[in-house]
């Protein structure tokens, strides 16, 4: 009998860079990073992909990336910016994907070139999935225009799409070459988007740094007012204890591990029984409450400290509860927690808290408090 092993390790850099009006001929960061990648002496292309909703609130902006190749200093900018619909949709049909691969084939994207994505998280999963299974990887660079992406999902390694009514069903680990947070595309933000991306403050402030919870408190108006001083500095503390962790844990999740979800798996389920007409932060707001409810019911934290949280959710502008929560005597909430452990495979791993800015992960989850959970915040409410 014989074998053969292998073992080898292929090291991932990514920066994730911050500015304000990202296209701005004055503006050299994006040029500069693209002309000093890889061998200086290969010519790059670069396909420019779209979110919709970024494209109308900014009209200008295709006109702002054309003027900014012209010259040819920088790369063969694609004779084509691909404009596609945002929001979950894009991850629902299948067809926006395909676009995006018969884009990249059709303008020559190859493994040495870009797809440079500018949208919201779920936009960049979409168009990060297709460059992840084209040519088995062409370089991939995420321009989130929306807080809940500049604080988390843009800056991590993941992409997919929903299939099978499943939420990311397919889906790659490949890391953006770079990520670059651009303050100006928060401008155009309704307050409802501007809001959701801070539950995704909460939840890492939570689970890891207690005085990033305490900052959160401390400056809950300041981000309702629309302080962008402020919310910059909150987008720069979320994204550096997101990639803080990426880099100490289980980038690729090889374990059922993903303390980064905490709030999550209710969430999830929830973006699903409401048909997507809350958004995602909203849903993470509500699947915060509830696993800290839980937390609370099993005597892990105080009172006090539940009244805390509960308190800077509201004070954000977060609703405390959906009524699909409770549908089905709360059954079809069994059946998130059921998608959530076979999506991560193994064991159940839901994190909790055991204090303010520290989470425990836990294996099993007693459903008749999390059904308690749920009333306790439909009381709440």
């Amino acid at each position: 009998m014989q074998s053969l092993q292998q073992s080898f390790q292929v090291p991932f850099r990514y920066e994730v860079f911050f500015t304000q009006n990202l296209f701005e001929p004055s503006n050299s960061m994006f040029g500069d990073f693209i002309r000093h990648f890889g061998n200086p002496a290969f010519r790059k292309r670069i396909l420019f992909v779209i979110d919709k909703g970024v494209a109308d609130a900014h009209p200008s902006l295709t006109s702002h990336i054309i003027q900014y190749f012209s010259d040819g200093q920088i790369a063969d900018l694609s004779p084509e910016i691909l404009v596609l619909p945002g929001g979950e949709i894009c991850k629902n049909d299948p067809r926006f994907y395909e676009e995006v691969v018969r884009a990249i084939d059709e303008h020559r994207i190859d493994r040495h070139s870009f797809v440079a994505a500018i949208g919201g998280g779920a936009f960049l999963d979409m168009s990060g999935y297709a460059a992840a299974i084209s040519h088995r990887g062409v370089k991939f660079i995420r321009i989130p225009t929306t807080v809940l992406s500049q604080n988390d999902s843009g800056v991590g390694v993941k992409n997919g799409v929903n299939y099978l009514g499943k939420k990311n069903f397919l889906g790659t680990f490949a890391p953006a070459v770079a990520v670059f947070n651009d303050m100006h595309f928060l401008r155009t933000l309704g307050d409802r988007d501007w809001r959701s991306g801070i539950a995704e403050a909460i939840k890492v402030a939570l689970i890891k740094d207690l005085a990033f919870f305490e900052w959160l408190e401390q400056h809950a108006a300041d981000m309702n007012a629309r302080n962008e001083p402020v919310m910059m500095e909150q987008i720069y503390r979320c994204a550096e204890l997101h990639m803080q962790h990426i880099s100490s844990g289980d980038p690729f999740e090889l374990g059922s591990a993903r303390p980064l979800d905490f709030g999550h798996w209710a969430a999830h389920k929830l973006e699903y029984l409401s048909n997507f007409e809350i958004r995602h932060g909203e849903a993470v707001a509500i699947g915060i409450a509830l696993d800290c409810v839980y937390s609370h019911l099993k005597g892990q934290i105080s009172h006090e400290d539940l009244d805390r949280i509960i308190h800077l959710i509201r004070t954000l502008g977060f609703d405390l509860f959906h009524p699909a929560l409770a549908e089905n005597d709360k059954i079809n909430l069994h059946k998130g927690l059921q998608e959530f452990q076979e999506h991560l495979g193994g064991h159940l791993t839901i994190t909790l808290l055991v204090a303010l800015g520290k989470g425990q992960e836990v294996h099993e989850m007693d459903f008749d408090i999390i059904k308690k959970s749920v009333d306790y915040l439909a009381e709440l409410s």
